[in-house]
């Protein structure tokens, strides 16, 4: 059956996959300031910055610019299970590994432009949203993903890549919706789930991925 056909491609998405998600540092917000729980994430879904029901307690006042820089420096922690399994899956040798992340560009010279984590040497391509001028869910970027894929299997003297030989992992369901309709295979990583999406990859590889002491050492 496709479901359980081994692919040539794996496209992960980065926050809240391969790293820390930035949404623990907003739940982590909310919980601190009496903020209703999943309010922000409603908002950023519907594109609102209020709307709060009149029966909902007032909030307070929300330090943006503070709860920005937290997401971003939570998310740079590799996740403990996701990234073991990364390298995992590189040092096989069987699978063409690949990002595809709704980035921010930082200032020159921010600390946060390197690789300090590691995370971004597993990959064999990394497809930007801030550099290519695309966001998931817009199927431009899949398209743009899947040619890169292409390319690399021709390269390793493998026959083209079809939408179906890949399968991508990502925490939104509005972008594992349009990955679908684009082709691709996909698996939800929940938030503080991560080992039942690793349980999915290793079913689909073949590989033994998680082990009770695979977290990374940071």
């Amino acid at each position: 059956m496709l479901e359980n056909k081994k692919p040539v491609g794996l496209l992960f998405d980065i926050g809240g996959v391969c790293v820390v998600s930035p949404f623990q540092a907003i739940l982590d917000y909310e919980i601190a300031n009496n903020i209703p729980k999943g309010w922000f994430h409603e908002r950023l879904q519907k594109k609102q910055t209020t709307g709060v029901p009149i029966s909902a307690p007032p909030l307070p006042e929300i330090d943006a610019e503070w709860l920005f820089w937290e997401m971003m420096r939570v998310s740079r922690t590799p996740d403990p299970y996701m990234y073991p399994a990364l390298q995992k899956l590189k040092a096989s040798g069987q699978f063409i590994i690949g990002a595809l992340s709704n980035t921010v560009i930082f200032p020159d010279g921010h600390p946060y432009n390197s690789d300090s984590n590691g995370v971004k040497s597993q990959f064999d391509f990394f497809i930007s949203s801030a550099h290519t001028g695309l966001r998931k869910p817009d199927p431009k970027i899949y398209a743009a993903a899947l040619r890169e894929m292409d390319t690399l299997a021709k390269k390793r003297g493998l026959q083209g890549v079809e939408p179906s030989d890949v399968v991508f992992l990502d925490d939104i369901g509005e972008n594992l919706k349009a990955a679908k309709n684009a082709g691709l295979r996909t698996i939800k990583v929940n938030l503080g789930r991560t080992q039942d999406a690793i349980r999915e990859l290793e079913k689909i590889t073949g590989l033994q991925l998680l082990d009770t002491g695979d977290k990374a050492k940071l």
